[in-house]
Order: structure tokens, then sequence, then C-alpha cells
């Protein structure tokens, strides 16, 4: 029994041996180059995620890259701006394996394990990042640091620096002959020396003083556009309201001469009627009032007047009778 026991855990050795030796798996966020003696071809390359089978080694071997983003960061470094000014950068560098069949090619002579070919693609990027920082020198500091909003040239430096990564490598080959895709470049800190900050604040102290007085004077315009307008306005709306009123004047002096003219007949008359208007519209509600005969619009009830009042006349207006009752008429004719 106890050699059965040694007998299965033997085979069961061998198998996982075997196992381990003979198969090999690819994760979905790998890609593999298969090897047969130290070789690599064409259909080297597994893209594929899975469990695959494989000679064992020296036959074949297999070496997984993985295709995910990697970070790579540069020591801070001074550099010479256009006009001659130095600052201190420090940059960056997102990169993957694009190919991993040329990454292979370029990069297996550092040793049989991917982390030695990553170590070997590190020191290279790093020397052509340090390169392509040289990009510096195209721009001023003026243009790198702006107190306007999106003025900054920082996006073009690291545009022209990606461009410049591209296209640099050993031997005149770009950065896709080693089967490596640079996916992003960029700027992590800029720092400045006293003598380069100081003429910074100053520069920019000048450029917001410039935009403050190009703001004022755009006001100030504005502001002269707005009064003009309103005081032409005003003269247009006045004009036209003095042209109104003069025609409503003009109209009602019209209507009004028509009254006027009948007026001028009799004025007595106007007057009498004009004191019984008076006294309808005033003292017609019931209300008691104590006031004297000679109180404006009472003159006619005046009793003294209708006394002195001459036959055939109106007391108090010399007027010619005009009939006040239905039956005065008749007997005005009779009279006549």
């Amino acid at each position: 029994m106890q050699r059965l026991i040694i007998f299965v855990l033997a085979i069961l050795f061998v198998l996982m041996l075997l196992a381990v030796t003979l198969t090999y798996s690819v994760r979905f966020t790998e890609a593999a180059v298969l090897t047969t003696f130290g070789k690599a071809s064409e259909e080297s390359t597994i893209n594929e995620p899975g469990l695959r089978f494989k000679m064992p080694y020296p036959i074949q071997s297999v070496t997984t890259y993985d295709t995910r983003a990697r970070l790579l960061e540069t020591r801070l470094e001074a550099q010479q701006t256009a006009d001659d000014k130095q600052i201190i950068v420090e940059s960056f560098l997102v990169w993957r394996v694009s190919e991993p069949l040329e990454f292979f090619k370029r990069f297996s002579n550092a040793g049989r394990r991917a982390d030695d070919h990553y170590d070997r693609a590190n020191s290279l990027l790093t020397t052509l990042l340090r390169g392509a920082m040289a990009e510096t020198g195209r721009f001023e500091l003026s243009g790198l640091f702006t107190p306007e909003v999106g003025a900054s040239k920082i996006p073009e430096l690291e545009a022209a620096m990606m461009e410049a990564l591209k296209r640099s490598g050993e031997q005149g080959q770009s950065l896709s002959d080693y089967g490596i895709e640079a996916v992003q470049v960029g700027i992590s800190r800029i720092l400045l020396g006293e003598e380069t900050t100081g003429a910074i604040n100053d520069q920019m102290a000048a450029t917001r003083d410039r935009l403050a007085k190009e703001l004022e004077d755009e006001g100030a315009a504005a502001a002269v556009a707005i009064r003009t307008k309103a005081s032409s306005d005003a003269q247009r709306i006045l004009a036209f309201a003095r042209l109104r009123a003069e025609e409503i004047r003009q109209t009602g002096v019209i209507e009004a001469s028509k009254f006027t003219s009948q007026m001028d007949e009799l004025p007595e008359l106007a007057t009498f009627l004009a004191g019984i208007d008076f006294m309808k519209q005033t003292y017609g509600q019931r209300i008691t009032l104590i006031l004297t005969a000679d109180s404006p619009g009472l003159s006619l009830l005046n009793i003294d007047k209708f006394q002195a009042a001459e036959d055939g006349k109106l007391p108090g207006f010399g007027l010619d009778a005009v009939p006040l009752l239905a039956g005065a008429d008749s007997a005005a004719g009779g009279e006549r």
C-alpha cells in the first residue's frame, strides 16, 4: 500500500512537471513570443489569451510581455529656453509594448526574463526622452508662463517632445521599430531660478497691466457708445413727444374754438350754464352745507338779484329773456 502511494505521488509529480514544461498561459493583458531554439519568426507572436502547449525547454521557450501602459519619469534637468532663460524641467513618458516580436528582437539580448527587457527599454527611453526635452529651446519663457488663460505654450512643447521622441532612436530608427508605442509625453514640473522667477513675475505683472488697460479702454468706449445712443434716443423721443403734444393741442384748440365761438355770442348765458353744472356736480350729493349766496356757484340763489331783475331779463346778467320753463315761450309771445 505504501509503495502504491509513493508510485501515485511520483506520477502526479511527473505530470505536474510535464504540465509546467509543456504548457503556458497568456492573460488578456499580455502577449507572448514563442521561440524555437532561441529563434523567433512571424508566427511566434501570441496575442490571444488562453492555455497553450509547447515543446519542453530548451527546444521552445516563452517570453510573456504585459501590454498595459507603463510610466517612465525623468529626473529634474536644466534646460535653456529660446530667450536664454534657464529652467529646470521634469518630464514623464507613458509607453506600452505594441509589437511583442519587435520588442523581443531588440531587447532579448539583455536577459531571458521580460523584466530584463523592460529595464533595457526604460534605459533607452530615458535617453530618448532627455533628448526630446531639448525642444524646450524652441520656446521663450514668456510663452510657457503667461497669465492669459489657454495661452501657455506648454501643450505645444509636449506635442513637440512627442514628435521628437517618435522619430528618435538609435541609428535613425523610430520607436515603432522597437515595438514600443509612446502613449503620452508630458511635463511634470518646471522649477525656476530666483533670477528667472523675478523676470517672470515682472513680465506677468506687465501683461496684467496691459490686459487691464485694454479692458478699461474697451469699457470706456462701450460707455461712450451707450451714452451717445441713449442721448440720441432721448432726443428722438422728446421730439416725437413735443410733436405729438403740439398735434393734440392744435386739435384741442380746433375743437374748443367751436364752443368758444358759441359762448362768445352769449357769454352771460355760458356763465349761467356753467354755474348750473357746477351746482349739479358739487352739491348734488346728499350733504348739508351752510353757505352764503355770494359763494362761488351760488349766485343764482341770491333772492335780491331775482327781485332786482327787470322783466324779460335774467337776474344779474342783462341778457334777453330766455325761456326757463315750458310755458315761458307763450307768455313772452303774448307780451310782444
